[in-house]
């Protein structure tokens, strides 16, 4: 396997000639192609990509392959990924988070802790998922998001996924702040609209971060500037592949 990068990593002493993956802590506000295209341009390599998505409003670690280590990618997007999720119940959009388009709005103050942790558990363990129409899932050969931006919305099947935790950090109403252990496919913005549909009061994720794929932890991954000047400083002078 192509080296792993982290903050901790004497770039120096690593071959990266042939490729390799690196942990990045993304901004919110860019696409996982975005983060992808700007390190892909600035370091000068052609062939990158990404070992799993995260929506533009989110933020934390991605593992990003470039070169060789690309090859990598497919056995990391199927590593378990840890989030901390904030929701907010009482309002519904059209994407399950805070970009969406409100369709519901509806009170929250009967809201008990008591009540909140027995929905939390209940979606715990191995459970069945519809995926949001803002998704790049399939159906019928067509991404779910090109159909939703038309108005159309489609029977979409629902998927297993397991839920190994989901542990309560913080409820201060109507804000529940929630960490997440969860499988590969698992959407967090459908996680937190099906426990504010069971709670009956409706729920939107508001904010998202990525803190661990498998092993590799988010404490451990670069900031772009910092990963662009640590490997500038390597006088990568020509490209790589």
């Amino acid at each position: 396997m192509a080296p792993v990068l982290t903050n901790k990593t004497d770039l120096k002493t690593v071959d990266l000639s042939a490729g390799f993956v690196v942990l990045i802590d993304k901004e919110s506000g860019w696409s996982s192609f975005d983060l992808v295209k700007k390190l892909r341009i600035a370091l000068r390599i052609k062939k990158a990509g990404h070992g799993g998505t995260l929506d533009p409003f989110a933020t934390g670690l991605m593992l990003l392959g470039f070169g060789k280590g690309t090859k990598a990618l497919n056995e990391i997007s199927g590593l378990s990924k840890q989030y901390r999720a904030v929701i907010r119940f009482g309002i519904v959009t059209d994407s399950f988070d805070r970009t969406g388009t409100v369709l519901e709005e509806g009170p929250t103050e009967h809201l008990q802790f008591a009540e909140i942790e027995q929905a939390v558990s209940a979606l715990t363990g191995k459970i069945m998922q519809v995926p949001p129409m803002y998704s790049a899932k399939k159906v019928n050969g067509v991404r779910l998001y090109k159909l939703a931006r038309r108005n159309i919305e489609v029977q979409r099947p629902a998927q297993p996924v397991h839920i190994y935790e989901a542990r309560i950090r913080n409820w201060e109403n109507p804000l529940l702040t929630v960490d997440l252990n969860v499988s590969k496919g698992t959407y967090i913005r459908a996680w937190a609209h099906d426990l504010g549909q069971n709670l009956g009061t409706g729920a939107s994720l508001i904010e998202l971060e990525r803190t661990a794929v498998g092993d590799y932890r988010i404490e451990d991954s670069f900031s772009v500037p910092e990963f662009i000047t640590a490997f500038k400083e390597l006088d990568a002078g020509s490209p790589r592949t």
